[in-house]
């Protein structure tokens, strides 16, 4: 649950950022002649639906298992990441198809006062990047990662369009349209983001092994408990900011079922314990006999 909460503020961190943000960059880029602050601030407007789809699925995700879902909910959370990814998408065409329009449409040249906006974006975007992609890390959530991805996009995004608005004022008439250019460019950065935050969420949902720190850690752990010879298999698979495992291991094959049977118990505890990431834990106890040949 501490997880779930530190997710769900950072949600609402972003949510309630990205409207102020939203609004500020669209009178900015109305009042400054800057198409691509105008496209910036639609951007930001499609980030509040998208922070609004990470809470629903963090808060529906962290759902307690029922009759029907025993494993739980947390499947919903790389689901609604799709969504997000499919906004930034969408996001990046709508701003590469605005700015080729507006290249080819005569407009003023932006105002110099857009670039002091722009300045106080790029740092609160990235400030904000950096913490909620801290607390991504910290609950293993897939789309809060995405919500800060997001972040990064729209510092990206602005980070273009002051590039393109001090090349446009340096150079004077006839470079009107350099920040329509910059924001090409930043739409091209964007679809390269969408790839970086589709492509773990899409390992999630087909139960791809990508926890090699967490297994070897599970192996440290269960190597430590008394009655274990070793783990012969580990497999592990996440959903949602739950990691369930399945573990095969060896103990002595002269001990009773109910031997087993606690030492599977024992292992089970001490790795809940210890990883409170873990969700459910299963453990196939196989017999070794090397001893007793010995």
């Amino acid at each position: 649950m501490p997880n779930t909460q530190k997710a769900i503020k950072a949600t609402y961190f972003s949510i309630i950022g990205n409207t102020l943000l939203a609004v500020i960059k669209g009178v900015a880029g109305y009042f400054g002649n800057s198409y691509a602050l105008i496209a910036d601030a639609i951007e930001s407007t499609t980030d509040i639906f998208a922070s609004f789809l990470v809470l629903f699925g963090i808060k529906y995700s962290n759902k307690p298992p029922d009759e029907n879902h025993p494993y739980g909910h947390g499947r919903a959370e790389p689901l609604i990441t799709f969504l997000v990814v499919g906004f930034l998408i969408a996001s990046a065409v709508f701003i590469a198809s605005e700015s080729f329009h507006n290249i080819n449409t005569p407009h003023e040249l932006p105002k110099p006062f857009t670039l002091f906006v722009l300045g106080a974006i790029i740092l609160w975007k990235e400030i904000s990047f950096q913490i909620v992609i801290k607390k991504s890390i910290e609950t293993k959530s897939s789309s809060l990662k995405a919500d800060a991805w997001h972040h990064r996009s729209d510092a990206i995004t602005s980070i273009a369009a002051f590039i393109g608005i001090s090349i446009a004022l340096f150079f004077g008439k006839g470079y009107e349209a350099a920040d329509d250019w910059a924001a090409i460019v930043a739409s091209v950065f964007i679809l390269y983001n969408c790839y970086k935050i589709f492509r773990p969420a899409l390992g999630e949902i087909m139960d791809e092994h990508l926890y090699h720190d967490l297994e070897n850690e599970i192996k440290r752990i269960s190597n430590e408990v008394t009655g274990v010879i070793c783990i012969e298999k580990c497999f592990i698979r996440k959903a949602g900011m739950k990691y369930h495992v399945d573990l095969h291991v060896m103990v002595d094959g002269n001990k009773s079922v109910k031997e087993g049977h606690d030492i599977a118990h024992c292992l089970k505890d001490t790795l809940r314990n210890e990883l409170f990431e873990l969700g459910h834990v299963l453990i196939h106890i196989e017999p070794n006999f090397e001893s007793i040949v010995l």
